[in-house]
């Protein structure tokens, strides 16, 4: 199974650091980051929980839901949050998803559906595909979804600003131009006419015969 962009997100249920939960009932109406870990313990992650928690109340702000994922059981993740807090001064107020059977790691092909076993005795090396961002959107469709090495700490400013984009663009027949930011111009999509485009938007600027910028609408 592989997921793309505007499949339904599987949904499923799973214990967490905040009690059990069923996906798409603990989404709601907003939208939802679910970011996976490939184990606890671990350097780069400590730190990815760490600013994800110092940014809260961002994505809240944004209504977005946001919720973490390691192979490692519950136990292991309340533990955790203590290393956390002393690397980075944030502890998760979010939950953290337990999954030491790695049926979600495989049910959003993170893992081979063919694996056998269970996560004890598994190294971070043998989880390094455990590594994923999905933005998910009220229609339970992903949005978005990046996958980084063991090495690289993601960019969760990033996570945010691709937030953005496609929350204005859900809203607005736009599209947002490379390094676009809160604020700056958006582009036209092709599919409004030039008579629509000013009567939705005011006034555009035609940088080429296909290329239409404007203000981003409030």
């Amino acid at each position: 199974m592989t997921l793309r962009i505007n499949d339904i997100a599987p949904d499923f249920e799973a214990d967490t650091t905040e009690g059990p939960i069923r996906f798409h009932d603990w989404i709601g109406e907003g939208y939802a980051v679910l970011f996976s870990h490939p184990k606890d313990f671990t350097p780069v992650c400590t730190t990815e929980l760490g600013v994800m928690a110092s940014l809260a109340p961002e994505f809240a702000r944004r209504n977005t839901r946001i919720i973490g994922i390691s192979v490692d059981p519950v136990e292991s993740h309340h533990k955790w949050k203590g290393d956390i807090k002393t690397a980075t001064g944030h502890e998760p107020s979010y939950p953290l998803i337990g999954d030491p059977q790695l049926k979600v790691a495989k049910l959003y092909d993170m893992l081979p559906a063919s694996l056998e076993g269970e996560a004890e005795g598994r190294t971070p090396a043998d989880n390094a595909t455990v590594r994923t961002v999905f933005i998910i959107g009220p229609d339970k469709r992903i949005k978005l979804s990046l996958t980084y090495p063991m090495t690289t700490g993601r960019n969760f400013d990033e996570i945010l600003r691709a937030l953005d984009s496609i929350q204005l663009t859900a809203k607005h027949q736009v599209a947002t131009p490379a390094n676009w930011k809160q604020g700056q111009d958006v582009i036209i999509t092709a599919a409004v006419s030039d008579e629509e485009a000013i009567a939705r938007f005011g006034s555009f600027e035609r940088v080429l015969p296909y290329l239409r910028e404007t203000k981003q609408p409030v």
